[in-house]
Formats: C-alpha cells, sequence, structure tokens
C-alpha cells in the first residue's frame, strides 16, 4: 500500500510540474519565447513540446498508460536537460536554475516509474 502511494505521488509530481510549465509555453511567456528562440525553434517547438508535456501528464496519470507516458517523460526531459547542458546553461534568466532542477525532477520521477515497469517494458520490446 505504501509503495503504491508513492509511486502515485511521483505520477502526480511528474504530471504537475508538466502541466504548470504548459501556460508559459501555450501563452508565449517572454521566458519561454527566449529558451525556444535559443533553441531555435520558436514557436513550433515551444508549442509541440508543450502538446508532448501535456500528452505526457496525460498518460502518467492514467494506471494503464502510465509506463508509456515515463518514457516519454524521460524523453521529453532528456531533451530540456541536454539543451541546459550543451545550448541554455543551468541559469535561465536569472531563474536560479529553476527549470534545471525541474527538469532534473522530472526526468528523475519518470526514471523510477519505468524502473519499476521494467518487466511490463521488456514484455513490450520483446
Amino acid at each position: 500500500m505504501k509503495l503504491s502511494l508513492f509511486f502515485w505521488i511521483l505520477r502526480i509530481v511528474v504530471a504537475v510540474i508538466l502541466v504548470q510549465t504548459l501556460y508559459f509555453k501555450f501563452t508565449a511567456s517572454e521566458e519561454s519565447v527566449y529558451v525556444f528562440s535559443s533553441l531555435g525553434i520558436e514557436p513550433y517547438g515551444r508549442i509541440g513540446i508543450g502538446i508532448a508535456e501535456l500528452i505526457t501528464a496525460i498518460l502518467i496519470l492514467i494506471p494503464r498508460t502510465s509506463l508509456f507516458g515515463a518514457v516519454m517523460g524521460c524523453g521529453v526531459m532528456l531533451g530540456a536537460i541536454f539543451a541546459h547542458l550543451f545550448v541554455l546553461g543551468i541559469e535561465v534568466k536569472n531563474d536560479g536554475g529553476t527549470l534545471f532542477i525541474l527538469a532534473l525532477i522530472t526526468f528523475l520521477c519518470c526514471l523510477i516509474l519505468v524502473f519499476k515497469e521494467r518487466t511490463r517494458l521488456i514484455n513490450l520490446l520483446n
């Protein structure tokens, strides 16, 4: 019971982080436009990644699809982490590294959820 609650908390953390960043992506906030302009994918990348994050948040909250959401979340967040490490830097527009830290937290939560379902993932891949 306690372990199940832990995994639900991880799912909720991922969904909350992803959904709260959607506002900034879909309203073209200054920081979001800056990030995606720096990556050379503004506005289509911003909107596309926002849609991918919305799908991830939905999938991760549905028990039957949570594995797919977690895998998708790992991929999206790995892209964000690499963007921070190789293009943007840890700190973006004096945010104190908040975006980078949120990407790391989301990635680690998704990775734990994928690891939990590793046998199911292996069976799907075979």
